[in-house]
C-alpha cells in the first residue's frame, strides 16, 4: 500500500491529509484499486473503488435467501446506486458518495443504521413506525426468515456482487 502523510484537506486546508492507495485481486472481479484520503484535523474521509480496466455499465442483482447469503463479497463504487425495491429503499450516488469493500451483512447494516436514526430522531409518528416495521423486516432478512433482492446498478461497471447467483446485464443508456 503507498501511503502520503501531511497533505493540504481540501475540506480545513490544514496539512493533515493522509492519501493511500492499495491494488488488489479480488475473485471473480479482478484487479482493482482502493483509493483512500483522511484528514487527522478535521476528519474529513473520501474513498473509492475504481477497477484497473474500464468496464462496461452494469446491472447487477441477488436475491438474499438464508443467513448464508449474508457472507456474500459486495464492491460499490462511488458512481453506484444500491436499490432494495421490497423495502423501497436506495442509495444514490452523490458528490460526498464513496466505493466500499464489503458484504451483504454489512450493506444492511449501512441501512439499519439509516433506519434506526429515523426511528429514533423523527418527529413525524409516521415516520417512526415506517421505520419500526422496515427495522422488522430487515431483522426477519437477517435471520433467514425473508427473501431480499438487492440490486447494484453502476455506470462505471466498477461494481460487483461475488455469487454464482447474480444475475449480471447491462445496464442500458448509462454510458459513463
Amino acid at each position: 500500500m503507498d501511503k502520503v502523510d501531511n497533505e493540504k484537506c481540501p475540506m480545513c486546508m490544514e496539512d493533515k491529509l493522509s492519501l493511500t492507495e492499495e491494488e488488489m485481486e479480488i475473485p471473480y472481479f479482478g484487479k482493482v484499486l482502493l483509493f483512500g484520503m483522511q484528514c487527522s484535523g478535521c476528519g474529513f474521509n473520501k474513498s473509492d473503488v475504481e477497477c484497473a480496466e474500464q468496464k462496461e455499465p452494469v446491472r447487477l442483482t441477488f436475491t438474499l435467501q438464508n443467513k448464508k447469503d449474508l457472507n456474500v463479497r459486495i464492491v460499490k463504487s462511488s458512481e453506484a446506486s444500491v436499490k432494495i425495491p421490497q423495502l423501497k429503499m436506495s442509495m444514490e450516488p452523490g458528490p460526498d458518495s464513496i466505493g466500499f469493500i464489503s458484504n451483504v451483512e454489512g450493506l444492511l447494516q449501512k441501512f439499519k443504521k439509516i433506519l434506526e436514526d429515523e426511528r429514533d430522531l423523527a418527529e413525524d409518528d409516521e415516520a417512526r413506525k415506517t421505520a419500526k416495521n422496515l427495522l422488522k423486516k430487515l431483522w426477519h432478512v437477517e435471520c433467514g426468515e425473508m427473501e431480499l433482492k438487492i440490486v447494484i446498478e453502476d455506470p462505471s461497471g466498477n461494481s460487483a456482487i461475488v455469487s454464482e447467483k447474480t444475475v449480471t446485464e447491462p445496464l442500458k443508456g448509462k454510458k459513463k
